[in-house]
Parts: C-alpha cells; structure tokens; sequence
C-alpha cells in the first residue's frame, strides 16, 4: 500500500467543474481549515448563483441533448472505468487532500476514503452494462398484447455530500447517477471542497462528455439551489436528519424525489456470555475511528448485567492504546473534529451527561495538540437510555454503556431511538442471527461484519433515511421504470 508523503503530495485544486471545463469561481472566498493544526489549509472561491445556473443548465444540455443517456451501457462502464483508472492515478494526490481537510487519519483515509469508494466505482461501471430489461410475455385479457419493462435515467441529478467522508460521500452519487444514465450536479461540503475539486480535474483527464459531471463549491445557497431547481429531477442528500428534512421539503414544491442518507445512533449488542477479552478493543475503536464523524458508529454499547464490570475493566485497561494525534502518523487511531464549534458540541453532550447523573469511565476531554480540534474516545455509563446524550446522533468519539437483563430487553433498547441506519452484534452466530429479524436497522453486522460491499444496499429505517445507496438498489434509485405494450395484432399496411 502506497505511503502518502505529506509535503510532497497535498496539492489544493481550485477551479470548479462546468460543462466539462475548468473554471475558477467568481464569488466569496472560502476559507477551508486544517482541522488537526487549527490553520487555514486553502482558499477556493464560491460559484456565483450565475455559476450554478450554467452548471445546472449544461447538464440538463448533457441529458436532453449529449449522448450519456443515449449510450450503450457498456459504453458508460468504459467511460466509468476510464474514470477509476484516473483516480487510482491519483491516489496520493487524493488521499492527502482527504487527510489535510478531513483531519481522517492517513491509515484510515486510504482504505476507507479511497479504496472503498473506488471499489464501488468499478462495480457501478460494470453494473451500468447491465441489461435490466424484463420481459412479461402476453396477456390475452380483452386485447391479445406483449408488454416489456425497460428503466430509463430519470434525469438531472443534485448531489449534496457532507464533509465526514468527502470523495466517499460524492463518488457514491455520482457512479450510481451516471451508471443508469443519469447528468449530476455535485456540490461538496464548504467544509471538505478539496477531494471534490480534484474528482472534477480527474473527470476531466477521464474525457466525460461535457455537462455529465459538473462540480460546483458553496454554502447553503448552493445546495439550496440544487433541491428547488425546476431542471433538477431527482437529489441525493447525505447529512444530519434536521437538514434532510429541510432538503425533503424543498424538493416537495417541485414534486422532486430525494434519496436521503441521514443520521444513526447505532446500538452495539454483546450477547450474554461472550467472551470480551479479544472484543473490547474493536468495540471502541470501531466507534471512535474519523473521530467518531461516522453515521452508522456504534455508540450504544449493550452489554448484559453480568458481564459489565468485566467490560468496564477491561475497557480502562485498553483506554491508552487508542492513539489520538496527528493524522499523517500511521499509528494514529483518532483525529480531530472537523471544527471547533462541533468539538464544543461534543463536549455539550459530555458535559450535559455529567450533569444529569452519568459518569466517565474513560477518556472525556479536549486534548491540545498542535492547536488542532482533538476530542478523547469517551466513554459513559450510568446515563439514563432516554437522556439525550442515549438518543442523539453525537458525531464524536463518544459512547455509552448501558446494561440489560435479557435479550428482549437488549433488543428494546436499541430499537429505542429514532433512528435506524445500523445495529451491531457480538456473540454466537445463531443467537445473533436470530436477534438480527428483530432489530430495526437497514444494516446489521454480526461479530464485526465485513468491508462494505458495493453489491449490497446502504441505507436506514425511520429517520435515518429514505432510499438506499450502492448495489442494485443504489442504481434503481436513478431509474425510472417504464412499461412497454404492443398489441398482438398489428394494423395491415394500405
């Protein structure tokens, strides 16, 4: 695996992606930080509201005029390879833009910011091949006739990412939009442009037709912009659940459908009577890695009544061996937050937690390094299961430990919230598989799951989403379905 030499490799790509060129914004400058130094890392001027009509306006060229939707679909899977083939080629480049934007640390950044998403790249490009063409046969009611059902891109895409997992977040959209046939409009976080400005200078080196993949920087008035567009068809939003429904119901003026990837608040179950000795360094460091900015982090531990001094010794025991540091040392477990706002958010949580009765096992304050925005791997029992620190999505490195009797108990207390993007659990396989039916959470990994599968669906219950991401599901989602019937008998010519 590649090393990324930090000095040599970070290079800040400026110009936004308009109708397959290269432009330098015209509006506000926007300052970007280096979250691990507390400094300014980069400067990128803002798309004008003038930028991103034009960008809107060349993909709605691209989709009703230019040959993407037109294609074969293994003509698209070429174009999509070509375009995985660049960003391999650019590897380090990525990957130190990443670390110095995101604060991910560089061991972390290269498998889950890069590698994972390029995966799923290549499989979006050999799934855009794919003949999804069903056959009906005929029906004799009334009319003898033969129908088919064939998808069709449905259109202009809006593609709002956010700034935990920045070239991850994006590629998702953007390889599953184009493999069905689809023209996007991308927008980054104003927090993490970088990763996505460079995905732009690649697509262009990858020769997309022009207006295919436009990429624009800015704040709200970007992405309020791509939601009520009346040339955008269809968004795909990833962020907090109090943003997506305002993304929801922008897009409803319009009758726009979304696909929403939003918050979790992901229970951990370690069945009664597992052994913990070898489980519970994962468990901390599976909720803890990006520094806890992680939708589907498991940071409600359930453990069972018996088992819980055992798990709060060992706990203690494993605390120093979690690294929080500088992300380009390849040991570093844990980062900084992406700003210090949210690193005081953070700490509210813990400190609201305190107040109300519960107490830190582990880990719970700032740490000054570097005049970065770092946070320890907290964690916290004797918190009340209904207290907010229990119920809402903290995206820190923060978790709590809450005990139960019995499995039933176990699994009402993590369906106990409102979201439902993921649930974990630890123990003999066919318990686990048994208690697996009752959770309810679009993703359940039984004792650590596996790498993220770019053939299987992402997404959650109630509110952590509407719509799936990745695999079949995630390209269906940019297809609309169409029927086609003709009559057996067919008019005689004159």
């Amino acid at each position: 695996m590649t090393v990324v030499n930090r000095p040599a490799q970070l290079r800040l790509v400026q110009e936004q992606t308009i109708d397959g060129r290269g432009v330098a914004g015209d509006g506000a400058p926007l300052e970007v930080w280096n979250p691990a130094t507390g400094r300014v890392l980069g400067v990128v001027a803002e798309a004008t509201p003038r930028q991103v009509e034009e960008a809107i306006a060349a993909a709605r060229r691209a989709f009703d005029e230019g040959p993407w939707p037109r294609m074969k679909g293994a003509e698209r899977a070429a174009a999509l390879h070509r375009l995985a083939d660049e960003l391999e080629n650019r590897r380090d480049e990525m990957v130190a833009a990443i670390v110095s934007e995101a604060g991910t640390p560089v061991s972390t950044s290269e498998v889950l910011q890069f590698d994972t998403p390029l995966r799923i790249l290549r499989w979006n490009a050999d799934a855009a091949a794919k003949d999804r063409v069903e056959q009906l046969g005929p029906d004799f009611e009334i009319l003898p006739s033969v129908s088919y059902i064939d998808y069709r891109p449905v259109g202009v895409v809006g593609a709002i990412a956010a700034y935990n997992y920045p070239l991850h977040l994006v590629l998702l959209k953007i390889g599953a939009a184009l493999a069905a046939g689809c023209t996007v409009v991308a927008t980054p976080s104003p927090r993490t442009p970088f990763a996505t400005l460079l995905l732009g200078e690649i697509a262009r080196a990858a020769d997309l037709p022009p207006g295919v993949l436009n990429i624009v920087v800015g704040g709200l008035d970007v992405s309020r912009t791509l939601t009520t567009h009346p040339l955008i068809d269809k968004v795909s939003f990833t962020g907090s659940a109090e943003v997506g429904r305002r993304v929801m119901s922008q897009a409803a003026d319009s009758l726009k459908d979304v696909v929403l990837e939003l918050g979790g608040k992901s229970a951990n179950i370690i069945l009664p009577g597992t052994d913990l000795t070898t489980l519970v360094a994962p468990i901390h460091m599976r909720y803890s890695r990006n520094a806890g900015q992680g939708c589907a982090s498991p940071t409600r531990l359930l453990v069972h009544e018996s088992q819980m001094e055992e798990f709060q010794a060992l706990s203690r025991d494993m605390w120093p061996t979690m690294k929080v540091g500088d992300p380009w040392e390849r040991d570093t477990l844990v980062g900084p937050l992406i700003r210090p706002e949210h690193r005081d958010r953070v700490a509210s949580f813990v400190d609201g937690a305190i107040e109300q009765g519960g107490s830190v096992l582990a880990g719970g304050t700032r740490l000054d390094i570097n005049g970065g925005w770092f946070f320890e791997p907290t964690l916290l029992t004797g918190v009340n299961p209904r207290s907010p620190v229990a119920q809402e999505e903290i995206f820190g490195p923060v978790a709590v430990l809450l005990s139960y009797k019995d499995v039933d108990e176990a699994v009402r207390l993590a369906n106990d919230v409102r979201y439902g993007l993921a649930a974990y659990i630890l123990g003999p396989l066919q318990d686990a598989l048994r208690v697996a039916p009752r959770l309810q959470a679009g993703i359940v990994q039984i004792n650590g799951g596996g790498s993220l599968r770019p053939d299987a669906p992402y997404g959650g219950f109630k509110a952590s989403g509407i719509g799936r991401e990745i695999g079949e599901a995630g390209i269906r989602e940019y297809l609309e379905p169409q029927h086609v019937q003709f009559a057996m008998t067919q008019p005689s010519r004159v």
